[in-house]
């Protein structure tokens, strides 16, 4: 259970860690990993990242850098302070953007013997095609999007991408074994969808190739969270 545990990525979206903190005890020791995006850090800050590995657990800080390169090296620098063990930038800032967050990721690694994983978005699971093409004038279906800048993610030097496991067939077929792909939208068969589009099941994302699994409001939602992270597979 632990072993499988730890391909399991638990989205902490809510505003601040007094909302979550016994979602936060329930998982500790568990082995799967917490992502804190843009909400929770708003809320909370560095320190929010810094009490979580304290209390064990591999963090992903999800923030979608996406700036012109210097900026985005900046923040690189400033975030890598804080030990994540992934950190995520949006694919579409382009190669020049992707390939110097990673080589401010490899400065760090080459001064304090780590550095995070770094992962580039390329669609988010909240997106249909048809949105790519009316809202954001994009010519491509989505398939040819998603593998387009997952391509250039992996061009540019990035470990890995964020995808639906919707696509992670064809991308682990065109990136090889090693690359990382990272899918949110999973949902066990006896949960709710929400706002996500594109999901799966756990099972069935592994199966396609997914490495590592996001999963949010089924385990966050539950009122036993650590019976939810067991459940899942159900």
């Amino acid at each position: 259970m632990q072993e499988r545990n730890q391909k399991i990525i638990v989205a902490l979206d809510f505003p601040g860690k007094e909302k979550g903190n016994h979602i936060i005890q329930a998982l500790a020791g568990s082995g799967c990993w917490t992502k804190v995006g843009l909400e929770l850090y708003a809320h909370e800050g560095p320190q929010i990242v810094r009490e979580l590995k304290s209390l064990g657990f591999p963090v992903f800080l999800d923030l979608k850098l996406h700036d012109i390169p210097n900026t985005v090296v900046g923040a690189v620098r400033t975030l890598t302070k804080l030990e994540p063990d992934m950190l995520d930038v949006h694919c579409s800032g382009g190669y020049d953007m992707m390939a110097r967050a990673v080589e401010t990721a490899q400065e760090t690694e080459r001064s304090t013997g780590k550095r995070p994983l770094m992962i580039g978005v390329t669609v988010l699971t909240s997106m249909s095609g048809e949105t790519l093409h009316t809202q954001l004038g994009v010519a491509k279906d989505l398939n040819e999007q998603v593998l387009f800048l997952a391509r250039l993610a992996q061009r540019a030097g990035m470990d890995g991408v964020v995808a639906s496991a919707k696509e992670a067939a064809f991308l682990r077929k065109a990136l090889g074994p090693e690359f990382i792909i990272i899918t949110p939208g999973i949902r066990p068969a006896w949960s709710q969808h929400y706002d996500q589009v594109r999901v799966v099941t756990p099972k069935d994302a592994l199966a396609a190739g997914s490495s590592y699994l996001v999963v949010g409001r089924p385990i966050t939602g539950a009122e036993d969270p650590q019976q939810a992270l067991e459940k899942l597979w159900d």
